[in-house]
């Protein structure tokens, strides 16, 4: 199983990057099937920042980015994308791509949040910077 993120770059404050999150060996549009966006800031812990089930249609966004970002999913090319509108400087962060199962989920639906030790497989991470 492995999960390939790609898609970050440079991009002026208020600008836009679609990041994207590629599955090999597993389906991520499955049932039981949760693929969540995280980010780490320099200096800062790991922040989950948004995560779909999409074989219910479960999304979830932190406060942080709620209104701006926006996760989706397509079956035929097994891939999750995050669509990063209105981009602060703080959204600077490599963001990487995970993929967890029910307990993931069932945290999203009361709005726990994503918690990292949820999500087993991990893709490498892309760098999103956002200049001033």
């Amino acid at each position: 199983v492995q999960l390939q993120a790609s898609g970050g770059g440079l991009v002026q404050a208020g600008g836009s990057l679609r990041l994207s999150c590629a599955g090999s060996g597993i389906n991520v549009e499955d049932d039981l099937v949760a693929i969540g966006w995280f980010r780490q800031r320099p200096g800062k812990e790991r922040e989950g920042v948004s995560g779909i089930s999409a074989s219910d249609g479960t999304k979830y966004y932190s406060d942080s980015v709620r209104g701006r970002f926006s996760i989706s999913s397509d079956s035929a090319k097994n891939t999750v994308y995050l669509q990063m509108n209105s981009l602060k400087p703080e959204d600077t962060a490599v963001y990487y791509c995970a993929a967890g199962g029910y307990p993931a989920i069932a945290a999203m639906v009361r709005k726990i949040g994503l918690r990292s030790h949820e999500f087993a497989t991990w893709g490498q991470g892309t760098q999103v910077t956002v200049s001033s």
